[in-house]
């Protein structure tokens, strides 16, 4: 009987097993891409099989005494109240089992968070609802001088039910089976170089957000004030497109923040690198010269400022100027976008902004700015009849 029950046991664990197993694909933890990404699934693997064993040898005890032991077989129970033996057992071996399951863990936890001898150095910083990418260092430059925004990049009508819609009728079928990344891409990728060692430095400037990337086994909360570290070293041979999200909810726009990482060669890295940081200063180069720009008229500036608008500002203060107040205040009759007399406090305010909006000065040119505040003040009834030049936006 004993040994008959025991062979069933067995059985049934190694069923579990091999089920466990095949189902990975579909019910587990991803493997992802890193020698770290797969210590975590392995140590996950490694926890999940020892708790299956307790779970079956608890419940397969519990059950066969049940049995064994019922009253219909006239057995009678034990008439005693305490075992000294068997508190000492169920003392020392769930505290064995404890040390078996923390050092690894440890070891785990350890190599996660050993961020020292980085190559490569990026700060990152979570904003509602995009993240800002700023390369601090790489090998021999202590300064690289590059920076930009990644904002999703899925037309804002295919997930609002405007325009196109979440369906399209010409088509008749959803947008997120027409594109396969679908809510999950960004108009600039995070591009990190295979084979070498990439630190993050994650924070926020408003709200708490989480920097995640399954693939990598990154889960990392940005905290305003604060700097937390994680790392990241793509095995050469792994490059390729990887894909996250904010984990952290961040407001009312919080799906709609995803993360792209494209890792390269270190040889195209090196290349896009400096591809990226000539475009970025031919950038820098044509806002300045923008100062000298001058709109025609309200019409040409608030053209313009109709895209960047959509593009950077619609997230926040919403398509029709209505805001979400009290965090974002609606700019539809506002005390300031609607009043002739606080030009100069508008574009303060989008220079260096104000509470959870963050400073444009730097992230949009000169003229993009003025095209933006000059599309505000004449929009949604507004109506200043303001004309604002670049010259007017460049603070001192």
């Amino acid at each position: 009987m004993r040994s008959s029950l025991i062979l069933r046991t067995g059985v049934a664990i190694a069923t579990l097993v091999m089920a466990s197993t095949a189902m990975a694909i579909q019910f587990d933890m991803t493997p992802g891409a890193t020698d770290i990404s797969h210590k975590v699934f392995e140590l996950h693997r490694f926890m999940l099989y020892i708790c299956m064993v307790i779970g079956v040898g608890v419940f397969g005890m519990m059950f066969y005494s049940i049995f064994a032991h019922r009253k219909s077989k006239g057995v009678k129970p034990a008439d005693f109240h305490e075992s000294t033996l068997v508190e000492v057992i169920w003392t020392i071996v769930p505290f064995i089992i404890l040390i078996v399951m923390a050092i690894p863990a440890t070891r785990v936890l350890i190599a996660m968070n050993d961020s020292g001898d980085a190559d490569l150095t990026v700060r990152v910083t979570g904003s509602q609802w995009k993240w800002h990418y700023e390369y601090l260092s790489y090998g021999d430059q202590k300064d690289v001088g590059l920076g930009f925004l990644s904002v999703l990049s899925t037309p804002r009508d295919a997930y609002e039910h405007q325009g196109k819609g979440l369906l399209n009728m010409s088509k008749n079928q959803p947008d997120f089976v027409k594109n396969p990344h679908y809510l999950a891409e960004v108009d600039k990728p995070l591009v990190i170089p295979t084979g070498k060692k990439v630190r993050f430095l994650v924070t926020s400037d408003d709200v708490i957000h989480a920097w995640w990337v399954p693939d990598f086994a990154i889960k990392k909360d940005a905290i305003p004030g604060f700097i937390n570290e994680v790392w990241v070293n793509v095995p050469v041979g792994k490059e390729g497109i990887y894909r996250g999200r904010c984990a952290e909810l961040c407001g009312k726009d919080h799906a709609f923040m995803p993360i792209v990482v494209e890792a390269k060669s270190q040889t195209d890295f090196g290349v896009w690198l400096k591809e990226t940081k000539v475009k970025s200063e031919e950038e820098a180069k044509a806002a300045a010269n923008s100062v000298d720009y001058k709109f025609a008229d309200v019409a040409e500036a608030s053209k313009l400022g109709e895209e960047v608008y959509n593009g950077k500002c619609v997230a926040c203060h919403q398509a029709g100027g209505v805001g979400m107040p009290p965090m974002f205040p609606a700019l539809k009759g506002s005390k300031i976008a609607a009043d002739k007399a606080r030009r100069a406090d508008h574009i303060q305010i989008v220079n260096a902004g104000k509470n959870a909006m963050p400073a444009w000065k730097g992230i949009l040119s000169p003229k993009e700015m003025a095209a933006v505040i000059t599309f505000e003040r004449n929009a949604w009834g507004n109506n200043t009849g303001d004309l604002v030049q670049p010259s007017d936006v460049v603070t001192k």
